[in-house]
């Protein structure tokens, strides 16, 4: 054990009673009630301390703190520290004096607590020097212990779910042609609209109907769907005051022609 490890206490309990036991006969467990529990032999303080993997239950005086007699402890449970089989807060202990010498004696707490804790912090020193071995073993052996294996089976797949690959081919696909079929190309900068000059002899619309006189609708502007039959001599002069009749006729004068270019809208 190296003179450098430092001396930690584990528990401390103000009361304890220390019996003097008979030896045992049998294999059996011991029993307190085979104890004088009513006149204890001894009463003081009990305190725990570990020092590197050992554990040491000393018995002090109260109030001096002089050492009554210790037990050390290098299992738990194990043969230095023994429960009895009739009690919770009774237990046996070997106890050595150092010079080789070694005793058993029996310790009682008035309070169950107080056996607990005592019970309890035994327990934890050893399960920790159980898990520093543990961590030294793997340090001198580090390929003993058990491996990562991250890689993939035989028949293994893995599925990944990209919700933004659709949109990305939407919005790199060709444009769809639109439902109003081919449309037409604007005129290049700078040009000009080209104008529709009138054929000759003709008079524009907009000059026919603005000087036709608004009647009401009859059966005759829906030709012959209403019309009722006439007489030859009848339909000539109806078809020589249609609304539409300008178109049909072209005067041959050259005046009239000036007049009605005039008259012609450009579009």
């Amino acid at each position: 054990m190296a003179e450098s490890e430092y001396e930690s206490v584990l528990c401390v309990k103000p009361e304890v009673h220390v019996y003097r036991i008979p030896p045992r006969a049998t294999n059996r467990r011991y029993r307190a009630a085979d104890w004088k529990l009513d006149q204890p032999d001894w009463t003081g303080r009990l305190r725990i301390t570990a020092k590197g993997n050992l554990a040491y239950i000393k018995l002090e005086d109260r109030n001096s703190g002089e050492l009554f007699a210790q037990s050390p402890v290098d299992e738990f449970p194990g043969i230095a520290v023994e429960s009895v089989v009739d009690s919770s807060r009774y237990f046996v202990i070997r106890i050595e004096d150092g010079n080789g010498r070694r005793a058993f004696i029996g310790i009682g707490f008035v309070d169950r607590g107080d056996a607990f804790d005592f019970n309890v912090g035994l327990q934890d020193h050893f399960k920790w020097v159980k898990q520093q071995t543990e961590l030294a073993k793997q340090a001198e052996n580090p390929d003993s212990g058990p491996k990562l294996d991250l890689g993939f089976k035989d028949g293994q797949t893995i599925k990944l779910n990209i919700g933004n690959v659709r949109k990305k081919e939407n919005a790199s696909g060709k444009p769809r042609p639109s439902a109003g079929g081919m449309g037409l190309l604007p005129p290049p900068p700078g040009a000009k609209a080209p104008t529709l000059l009138p054929p000759p002899g003709s008079v524009s619309v907009q000059d026919s109907v603005m000087h036709q006189p608004v009647k009401p609708a009859t059966p005759e502007i829906l030709g012959d769907l209403f019309a009722p039959d006439l007489p030859p001599a009848q339909a000539s002069h109806a078809a020589a005051t249609d609304l539409w009749g300008d178109f049909a006729t072209a005067p041959s004068s050259a005046s009239s022609q000036v007049t009605q270019n005039e008259n012609w809208v450009q579009f």
